[in-house]
């Protein structure tokens, strides 16, 4: 646990610290990196999210068997890439009644404190939860607060936790195609101390860290502060919202993060039209009510089914440098089920499928991300990172920042264009080392480790650069 206390101050620090800059040999050079105006509030959150990188498990599609039991074949080998955080999608049993499809949908739930029987059993999900922790990874589950499925128990013994028509029958959601759930009522008080009440079992019972909320922007602001209040008291959790709106009101008391929307529309805008990396610049960097911060990605569930692969979404030969900023910018970095082997991948909803792994075309790119994102103090999540600042340069398909903390650098310059770019940069980009290199061959350059900066004014397609300096 980490608790800030409320008070204020504004400090322009420069670190004392002389630092020595790779590739200077004994030159005299000195440079100290300026650190960022700090405040302080008041926040309470789980010490562990400073360096989280959150794997997004779909259990139903990850192994041929779609059980607790199968995934956990898994972790040593995600543990070895750097995930430490893993989110699962909904676990509980599925509604029969207005299911979707073969299999139903994850979302339509019909018991909150029980587990789907295709996944196996309630104790074998907590053998997993307690391995997992063993091994050193946080688990946060999906959690589906706006509506339940149509067989789900409330239906039928409490009728008045749900929203009705004027003819008094239980509605689905207005303005969707959700006919296969049923609406919460949340001016039902019972309702929500019931809701809170199954949130409490998972973290009390089973230990999970967190929760991952569906649709969190269909649910009154008050119920989430209210859930987390009372949440907190059990231990310190991390709560990410799903929030599709523009406004971060959801960040102030009850998320510690929601969904950085803004930031994968300009990204994809980027990869596929010219002079338009500037774009992202206020999505890399937000200000956010004290102590939140987004989640990033280039991937999940919704977008992977629903709008097609990462080919087809943004090019196979731009994900390097996408991911660059997913796991640069300010907040934390998400990966998808199957991210790590191929770019092809896109998996079915209410059916049975599979991710055929077995090459894991891009498990190093990701280990390398994942290494950089969790050793270097400038990328660290919220509080406890730096801020982005931006480096202005007069060629709109580059994208160019810093990040600094503790007398540490990290410097970012990113081709988000398909073409080969030239540059110039309106300050000296500080020399250092190479943390990574690479384009949109999909090569990494793991032999360039000193930064001449002559490099940074030729970009080669979808060429990324990561530099440390100290």
């Amino acid at each position: 646990m980490r608790k800030i206390f409320k008070s204020f101050i504004a400090l322009s620090l420069a670190t004392s610290m002389v630092l020595s800059l790779a590739g200077c040999g004994n030159s005299s050079k000195k440079e100290t990196f300026k650190e960022d105006e700090v405040v302080t509030g008041e926040r309470t959150q789980a010490d562990w999210i400073d360096t989280a990188i959150i794997y997004e498990v779909n259990v139903r599609q990850y192994t041929n068997e779609g059980t607790f039991a199968a995934f956990s074949s898994h972790l040593e080998r995600l543990k070895n890439m750097g995930v430490n955080t893993l989110w699962f999608m909904p676990i509980y049993p599925i509604s029969e009644l207005n299911k979707k499809g073969t299999l139903g949908s994850y979302y339509s739930i019909r018991d909150y404190k029980e587990v789907n029987s295709e996944f196996g059993t309630l104790d074998e999900f907590k053998e997993l939860v307690n391995k997992a922790h063993e091994m050193g990874f946080h688990v946060i589950l999906d959690w589906v607060a706006n509506h339940t499925g149509w067989d789900h128990t409330w239906i039928t013994e409490h009728p008045e936790y749900y929203a009705k028509d004027e003819n008094g029958n239980i509605i689905s959601p207005l303005n969707t195609d959700w006919n296969d759930v049923a609406q919460l009522d949340y001016t039902n008080n019972d309702m929500r101390n019931a809701m809170i009440d199954a949130m409490k079992f998972w973290i009390d019972d089973i230990g999970v860290d967190g929760f991952r909320c569906d649709y969190a922007q269909g649910v009154p602001l008050d119920f989430w502060e209210q859930a987390r209040t009372e949440l907190d008291k059990v231990k310190p959790i991390y709560m990410v919202a799903e929030d599709g709106t523009n406004s971060d009101s959801l960040l102030n008391k009850a998320f510690d993060s929601n969904y950085n929307f803004e930031l994968y529309d300009a990204l994809k805008l980027a990869s596929s039209v010219p002079n338009t990396a500037d774009k992202l610049e206020s999505y890399i960097k937000k200000d956010l009510p004290y102590g939140a911060f987004k989640m990033n990605f280039i991937d999940n569930h919704d977008k992977n089914t629903y709008d097609g692969t990462l080919a087809d979404r943004f090019g196979e030969e731009a994900l390097g440098a996408l991911y660059t900023v997913v796991f640069t910018a300010e907040g934390l970095p998400l990966i998808y089920s199957g991210n790590e082997e191929d770019s092809d991948i896109s998996l079915e909803f209410f059916e049975k499928d599979n991710i055929d792994f077995g090459d894991y075309k891009y498990e190093k790119l990701l280990t390398d991300f994942c290494t950089i994102k969790t050793e270097n103090e400038p990328l660290y999540t919220g509080l406890a990172g730096g801020k982005v600042r931006m480096i202005t340069n007069n060629n709109k398909s580059i994208l160019s920042y810093e990040r600094v903390k503790n007398g540490k650098k990290i410097t970012v310059v990113v081709n988000l264009s398909n073409k080969e770019q030239t540059v110039k940069y309106d300050k000296k980009i500080s020399k250092g080392n190479i943390l990574l290199n690479g384009d949109s061959t999909g090569i990494i350059n793991d032999e360039k480790t000193t930064l001449n900066t002559k490099d940074l004014n030729t970009l080669k397609p979808f060429e990324y650069y990561i530099i440390l300096s100290e």
